[in-house]
């Protein structure tokens, strides 16, 4: 479909970080939809010491894994949040990678599940601010919870010159948000450069999201059923339809 062409049931903005922006909109692309993007957060990842003596490594994001990847051993277990953060650590050869397929509460439920506070320290590689909730409750129930900050981030302050000018010609018709922070910092540029939210539904991966959207002036929004990219593009096409179909 040419971009120079309006989409027959409106374009779909995606609003998450870089590698998993680039993916999302290959996956919708794939499917009939046009697609922009904004990369909402710009994510610096930190570098970290070898991390010894622990029995299992807690990761939230896949912001986290390049911090994973230089200072974790192989042979050490890895617990995820989801199942494509869990794909992306298996792709960097580590054999053991177990998923919650679902947010950081199902995370925290699934290590009190499979592990236990006697068989030593968990670390917990998190961004700025992050997994503070998830540390908290592992360490009531009894773990050693090692938590490092494997990444920083910062907002976007604007939107790409392609984006904006979709946006303002009312070509998106979605935005799709997976993150808390992704929404505030849309809305931010969004709002800066004059833009208006009528006419937008918003898509989002958790009601905290689709709250930060209803506050900035959003009249529609949607929170997936579970938190993940499939259910989002269910809940894409149960709203809209595949700008391919009649």
């Amino acid at each position: 479909m040419s971009r120079d062409t309006p989409p027959r049931r409106g374009g779909v903005l995606v609003v998450r970080p870089e590698p998993a922006l680039t993916e999302t909109r290959e996956t919708l692309e794939r499917q009939g939809w046009l697609t922009w993007g904004m990369e909402s957060l710009i994510v610096s990842p930190h570098t970290l010491p070898l991390q010894t003596g622990i029995a299992g490594v807690l990761i939230t994001s896949s912001q986290a894994l390049p911090a994973l990847a230089g200072s974790v051993s192989r042979d050490v277990p890895i617990y995820a949040v989801g199942d494509a953060t869990a794909a992306r650590i298996s792709a960097l050869d580590f054999p053991s990678v177990i998923s919650a397929s679902g947010n950081a509460a199902q995370l925290a439920d699934l290590i009190k599940m499979q592990c236990s506070p006697a068989g030593g320290p968990l670390l917990l590689l998190s961004g700025q601010k992050q997994g503070l909730d998830l540390a908290s409750s592992l360490r009531v129930s009894g773990f050693q919870i090692r938590r490092r900050v494997a990444y920083s981030t910062m907002p976007a302050h604007s939107l790409p010159p392609d984006t904006l000018r979709a946006l303002h010609e009312k070509l998106i018709g979605t935005v799709m948000v997976f993150s808390t922070a992704s929404a505030r910092a849309f809305c931010s540029a969004f709002i800066q450069s004059g833009g208006s939210f009528q006419g937008l539904r918003g898509i989002t991966i958790s009601e905290n999201s689709s709250k930060e959207l209803r506050k900035n002036g959003f009249g529609q929004t949607a929170t997936a059923a579970t938190p993940d990219m499939r259910a989002m593009i269910d809940l894409l096409e149960h709203y809209g339809k595949s700008p391919s179909q009649p």
